[in-house]
């Protein structure tokens, strides 16, 4: 896996997961938007966090930072995911 796969994973992964969110808050604006806004702006900053470390890495061995960035990605994704279902799941 190389450092362009990583970034691109980045911007598509995240990019779905703000559709989803934008989706969500089209179908469903007045009871959407004042929750799910919050999730966006995580997302958001999960964007802007993980391109700083993608582009300014820590010293010492590069494929494990960047493993663990993609696991870090993959989690804190999972964790706005669960937070998404649970707004969904509780709207009618």
């Amino acid at each position: 896996m190389n450092l362009r796969d990583i970034k691109k994973d980045i911007e598509y992964l995240i990019g779905e997961f703000i559709d989803d969110c934008s989706l969500f808050i089209t179908l469903n604006p007045k009871k959407g938007t004042e929750k799910v806004s919050p999730i966006v702006d995580e997302a958001v900053d999960l964007y802007n966090d993980l391109k700083y470390k993608i582009n300014h890495p820590a010293e010492g061995a590069r494929k494990a930072y960047y493993d663990n960035l993609r696991r870090e990605m993959l989690e804190r994704l999972d964790a706005l995911s669960e937070k998404l279902s649970a707004v969904i799941s509780t709207e009618e």
